[in-house]
């Protein structure tokens, strides 16, 4: 058994999920955990979010030091964490649980969106939807966010809303949009801004 499934499977056995998993050449593990979550039933409400707390972090590492070791691991330092306000979307159950959420994805390949966006962009931010067809999409307006104090016409027409429609399979990468709104997560965003690049 390899270094990454000792790994996986203590996580696993602790109750949690793992999210990211990095060895760099320095000899650093970083560990990325977060708590398991399911749907809710057909009618049901969405359960509340658990977040992952320092104690947490804390009983992980101490059990996977332990397994590592007995494991034969070499590794200079092991850090465990939560995924963070740009947390990777890659499962099906990922996109099921932050949908209405500000994301920004990447495509492998550039794809317009209805013919309105330019036919070489692969980077866009919008809201995560469910479209009719069952696949995924991400809606988003060009308007540009509005300053405080500034006064909006309401005369003045809004951006249309658009939409890009896509299946996991044509993604390259998908997370959270890192918003940081003090009010909470759910209203922030300016949905449709291109994010810079992560290098």
């Amino acid at each position: 058994m390899g270094w990454q499934d000792t790994v996986a499977q203590t996580v696993t056995a602790l109750g949690f999920d793992l999210v990211d998993l990095e060895r760099s050449a320095g000899g650093l593990l970083r560990v990325t955990v977060d708590w398991p979550w399911q749907p809710p039933a057909d009618g049901q409400p969405r359960p509340p979010e658990r977040f992952v707390t320092v104690e947490d972090c804390e009983r992980i590492t101490r059990q996977m030091q332990y397994a590592l070791e007995v494991e034969g691991t070499d590794y200079r330092r092991l850090e465990v964490g939560s995924p963070g306000i740009d947390r990777p979307l890659r499962h099906e159950n990922d996109f099921l649980r932050f949908e209405g959420q500000v994301i920004d994805i990447t495509l492998k390949a550039p794809l317009g969106a209805n013919g309105a966006v330019s036919a070489n962009r692969k980077k866009f931010r919008g809201t995560l939807e469910r479209a009719a067809d069952g696949r995924w999409q991400i809606v988003w307006s060009d308007e540009p966010p509005v300053k405080p104090g500034q006064r909006v016409s309401k005369k003045r027409e809004p951006a249309p809303l658009q939409a890009l429609g896509f299946t996991l399979d044509e993604i390259a990468q998908a997370r959270l949009a890192p918003i940081v709104n003090f009010k909470g997560r759910g209203t922030a965003g300016e949905a449709g801004a291109e994010p810079a690049d992560r290098t």
